[in-house]
């Protein structure tokens, strides 16, 4: 049967594919990786290897959106294959150009999820997932966008929470801190003069979701500067309107002065 399944790693190591993945990983006739759109800090493709008893092929954003993922597609015309991505597969959203392309071709396609930083973020904060809007990437200074401010500020007026993903540069390396994406952010406040962030507008830092050791930090801007977050991937939650309980996870589980109590609406 020529069918490509985009099966999601989750966040962290090989360990994080789940049950379901692992069987369509081996029962495929040609598998795929690619690590170019998220950190998993202890992923091992060797290990994974093992554990699926497969060779495993990995791609490159040349190759999957320059190359319109045209090795995969060869691939998924001939037989069974497996792309495996890390978190939830489609919510990387150049992996919809190549399923829309895979259904052009009348290959079959499928998708096996898995736990992805849009929900990981959210329960590690302790917030409300139904309180946020819109979310954002915040890119490097060389791609430099207000974008995510705007988010952030079109989120803050009605009351929701933004989760702002940082940019990362896999083949390189380099993973935005978020000091810099605090640091960038204020100087759009600079210019902008909405009100939006300052030193003291809280925000949450979050780093290594979904490992064993995350770090999920609370506190104003002008304290997250200063704090040390440890290895990436980072992201970052600007809140809106706090509920009571919201107030009081942040302080239990993601360590926010008791002073947050006084943000309550």
């Amino acid at each position: 049967m020529n069918e490509l399944v985009f099966v999601g790693l989750g966040l962290h190591d090989e360990k994080g594919i789940s049950l379901k993945g692992l069987e369509e990983t081996k029962t495929a006739n040609e598998v795929f990786i690619e690590l170019y759109t998220s950190l998993m800090l202890d992923f091992s493709v060797e290990k994974l290897e093992k554990l699926v008893e497969k060779k495993i092929r990995v791609v490159s954003r040349r190759e999957l959106e320059e190359e319109n993922g045209e090795a995969v597609l060869e691939s998924a015309e001939k037989g069974k294959t497996v792309l495996l991505v890390p978190g939830d597969p489609l919510v990387a959203t150049t992996h919809v150009a190549l399923r829309l392309e895979a259904k052009k071709r009348g290959i079959k396609t499928r998708i096996v999820h898995g736990a992805s930083i849009m929900s990981a973020a959210v329960g590690l904060s302790g917030l409300h997932n139904y309180k946020f809007g819109k979310s954002v990437t915040l890119p490097f200074q060389e791609n430099f966008s207000e974008t995510p401010y705007t988010v952030i500020a079109k989120n803050k007026e009605i009351g929701l929470h933004t989760l702002c993903l940082l940019d990362i540069d896999a083949d390189k390396k380099r993973y935005m801190s978020i000091q810099e994406a605090l640091t960038m952010l204020l100087k759009i406040e600079e210019k902008r003069r909405m009100g939006i962030i300052s030193g003291e507008t809280l925000a949450v830092g979050i780093a290594r979701a979904g490992s064993l050791n995350p770090t999920v930090k609370a506190d104003f801007v002008n304290k997250l500067l200063g704090y040390d977050f440890g290895e990436p991937p980072y992201s970052l939650i600007f809140p809106g309107e706090l509920h009571f309980i919201e107030a009081e996870a942040l302080i239990a589980f993601a360590d926010a002065p008791p002073i947050v109590r006084r943000l309550v609406k």
